[in-house]
């Protein structure tokens, strides 16, 4: 009969034969087994009754003491076939706790998905040539963005983008926002809100979009974005990361968030920007308890803001420059911007002006630090629509289905045939309307 035996119960076996034929002593053997006297008696006594088959564990081949109950497991398995079956086991293990009370770990869960057929192992990460970069010491020094477009609502609402600020010291979700695509001002709205709850960081670590950073090469070396140009009034310091690699934190907290939050937003019944918006601080609350890690200097290096609101508001918002006219008006985006000159008359003709544009939408005028009032009206040329900045395509298309197609009659003009008179010298024929005497040339001669 073939005994199955390990490496520790051969080497036992060997003792106690050694033993047993008085070749070591009790104490010898101990101390080479590394175990207690009163253990290898015990041993001894065993291999004396059934030779080497009494050093076997009695343990192989008999189900634990604590294992799951098979109740348990087929009740998780049910949850997960009926929820979770493209959950991750440990974002699967978290839900069972905390939405059925099932306290199971997540080496059982894995186990039992892999052979449910819910989850398949990837395969082992191949090494990464990029060295590591320290974290840096204190929370706030170096805040990494980014943008991560994806169909956050899996079909429920239109494909979005998810503006990401991260804390490189203690990878800690900072901010997040959904909004249609990466834009400037999307990118300074969640950077107000950083300020507003977290004050000024030390610097934005981010990637070489054309919102960070000028990437003409014949522009001008002193020519910054508008998103620069905020930075520098705030005076936070911009990096832009040469590979993505680089930002990594920020991709990698990308990756959680795209598996993570879409099954979050599903399990909460969120299915637009404005509620996922709203509902977003509380996830991250959740996400920063299970992945924050503490840094490895205590002191925060975000400094409060100390300006006003108004003018927090002026810098985060794109600006542009326009000359007044002589009658105080100025163009704009297709609109013509007329200022109300409040007495202050044939000064400001030429005056150099700024229009801010802010988030929600409005506009600001500002003369020398001074607030203009102002109306806005049509260009020449623009449509009445221009003034709410709305599109006029619809109604284009609506009018051109309403438009009916005329066929003209026989009797028309333009089918009548005029006589023609040839220009020997130019090789033009000239027809006339014999009604109306009006001459028309023809260069074709047809």
């Amino acid at each position: 009969m073939v005994i199955e035996m390990s490496d520790k119960e051969v080497l036992r076996s060997q003792v106690m034969a050694q033993l047993v034929e008085s070749k070591l002593d009790q104490a010898s053997a101990a101390q080479r087994l590394k175990i207690s006297t009163r253990q290898v008696k015990r041993l001894k006594q065993r291999y004396v009754e059934a030779g080497a088959k009494g050093l076997v564990s009695r343990k192989r081949g008999v189900p634990s003491n604590r294992r799951t109950p098979a109740a348990v497991m087929a009740q998780a398995m049910a949850l997960i076939g009926a929820h979770y079956a493209d959950f991750g086991p440990t974002l699967a293990c978290e839900k069972l706790r905390e939405r059925h009370g099932l306290a199971l770990s997540v080496e059982t869960v894995r186990k039992a998905m892999t052979a449910a057929g819910y989850w398949r192992a990837r395969r082992g990460q191949v090494m990464c040539p990029h060295p590591m970069r320290e974290r840096r010491p204190r929370r706030g020094e170096l805040i990494q963005v980014d943008g991560s477009p994806h169909d956050w609502f899996e079909g429920r609402a239109p494909l979005c983008c998810l503006l990401v600020f991260i804390d490189d010291a203690t990878s800690e979700l900072m901010e997040l926002r959904f909004v249609d695509t990466e834009t400037t001002l999307g990118y300074m709205t969640v950077l107000e809100q950083h300020i507003h709850h977290h004050g000024l960081p030390a610097a934005l670590y981010s990637d070489r979009h054309g919102i960070f950073r000028i990437n003409n090469p014949d522009a001008r070396s002193e020519a910054q974005t508008q998103f620069e140009r905020a930075l520098v009034q705030l005076g936070i310091e911009g990096i832009q990361a040469n590979s993505p690699q680089a930002k990594g934190r920020v991709e990698r907290a990308n990756q959680t968030l795209q598996d993570r939050l879409v099954k979050e937003m599903r399990l909460a019944g969120i299915n637009d920007q404005a509620s996922a918006n709203a509902w977003l601080p509380e996830f991250i609350v959740d996400f920063n308890r299970r992945f924050a890690v503490k840094p490895a200097d205590g002191r925060d290096a975000h400094v409060p803001y100390r300006g006003t609101q108004k003018a927090i508001r002026r810098i985060l918002s794109v600006q542009q420059q326009r000359c007044l006219s002589k009658n105080l008006s100025c163009q704009f985006e297709k609109l013509l911007l007329q200022v109300k000159p409040h007495g202050l008359g044939l000064s400001m003709r030429g005056a150099k002006v700024t229009v801010h544009c802010h988030h929600d939408g409005s506009m600001e005028l500002l003369w020398q630090g001074r607030a203009l009032k102002f109306d806005i009206g049509l260009k020449p040329g623009g449509h009445a629509d221009a003034v709410d900045g709305k599109a006029v395509n619809a109604r284009v298309d609506l009018a051109m289905q309403q438009r009916g197609r005329t066929v003209p009659p026989p009797s028309h003009p333009y089918k009548i045939h005029a006589p023609r008179l040839l220009d020997p010298g130019n090789k033009i024929v000239a027809l006339f309307d014999q009604p109306k005497g009006n001459m028309v040339l023809d260069p074709l001669g047809a």
